[in-house]
């Protein structure tokens, strides 16, 4: 009894702190889109047009092979300065990305399910929309379509 108590109040709070992290992820999203950080936004904007330019004149492989080409050379790059400056200081500060190799990113079943279901609700909706159309349930609609 005890242990479906604590499971119960184990993912009411793993729900809780998701659906937070949601909340702050779409903040930050909305200062960034509603340019309230000039430089931050100024930055995510020639980002974006530097991929959509690239995507552009090459290959969608290619774009994301080149992304993580240049991802990994510049954390090759400061993991190699991390390491000389801590030799040169003699510390032993140890690995500069430890917090984010010990971040747990694992993806719950329940979050795939939810996902799973919003899938489905908005498949089902453009199967009917598809039906109806091309099968011309309306005629004005299905003229829309054409034109």
């Amino acid at each position: 009894m005890a242990d479906s108590t604590s499971r119960s109040t184990d993912s009411s709070s793993s729900n809780n702190s998701s659906s937070s992290s949601l909340r702050e992820l779409t903040h930050t999203a909305l200062q960034l889109v509603h340019w309230k950080e000039p430089k931050k936004s100024a930055g995510a904007f020639s980002l974006s047009l530097l991929v959509l330019v690239s995507v552009a004149t090459l290959s969608v492989i290619s774009v994301v092979s080149y992304l993580l080409l240049a991802c990994l050379c510049v954390t090759i790059t400061f993991r190699v300065y991390k390491s000389v400056i801590q030799a040169i200081q003699k510390s032993h500060e140890g690995h500069p990305f430890r917090s984010l190799l010990e971040r747990d990113i694992s993806i719950s079943s329940d979050s795939v399910r939810q996902l799973a279901d919003q899938s489905l609700i908005h498949l089902n909706w453009f199967t009917a929309q598809t039906r109806r159309l091309l099968l011309v349930e309306d005629l004005v609609d299905s003229l829309k379509v054409v034109r």
